[in-house]
């Protein structure tokens, strides 16, 4: 009489084969996708003019509107020793090279000395009212800190430089990216020579775009 032997049939260890194939498979198949994504779709880096702010009325602004000038980006306080000659020059400025090609963009912020303590409206009008200025002047932010306005975050650390007093100065390109930037007893004249090389970079390209 022959032994009894136990034998499973091989159809039971076939789909167990299978099983682990087709994970492989999918694993494989979903890291060779993840890594493609990685390589091909990466997130869009931001640029200045990807941001959106808010005006002296708490609108909604997109600094989009801005693509294609040379911006001066500036912190500025209404009470503050700097404030009447920052802000003749500046307007001299935006008059000289601006609106087309040129613009200021003024970003009220109390952070220091609290030498900007009014309403955004009443900075606005202190502004237009005193100094005469026919460039935007935003709604009241925060530069520094974690509630420190992201358009101006951006401009911090892209230029690894934070502001330390009012009115210091960004120089923007016209692709959003900071070219430069000067501390607030830097005077304004020394401005004009990197507005003025942005500017004829600006109208050689809409020539040769033509």
């Amino acid at each position: 009489m022959e032994p009894l032997t136990t034998t499973y049939p091989l159809k039971y260890s076939v789909p167990k084969a299978r099983v682990v194939v087709v994970f492989l498979s999918v694993f494989l198949c979903t890291t060779i996708l993840c890594l493609l994504q990685l390589r091909f779709f990466k997130p869009k880096i931001k640029d200045f003019y990807s941001f959106e702010v808010k005006d002296s009325r708490g609108r909604n602004i997109s600094l989009e509107k801005y693509r294609g000038k040379a911006t001066l980006v500036v912190n500025v306080a209404s009470y503050c020793q700097n404030t009447d000659k920052n802000y003749i020059a500046l307007q001299e400025l935006h008059r000289e090279f601006g609106p087309s090609h040129f613009t200021v963009l003024a970003f009220p912020c109390n952070q220091f000395g609290e030498s900007e303590p009014s309403s955004s409206q009443e900075i606005e009008s202190f502004a237009k009212g005193n100094y005469g200025v026919t460039f935007p002047v935003f709604h009241k932010i925060k530069i520094l800190g974690s509630e420190a306005d992201p358009a101006f975050k951006f401009l911090i650390d892209s230029s690894k430089k934070e502001p330390r007093w009012n009115f210091w100065k960004y120089l923007v390109s016209p692709e959003g990216k900071v070219v430069k930037f000067w501390r607030p007893e830097e005077p304004v004249q020394s401005i004009k020579p990197e507005v003025a090389a942005l500017i004829r970079q600006i109208i050689m390209k809409k020539r040769e775009d033509l």
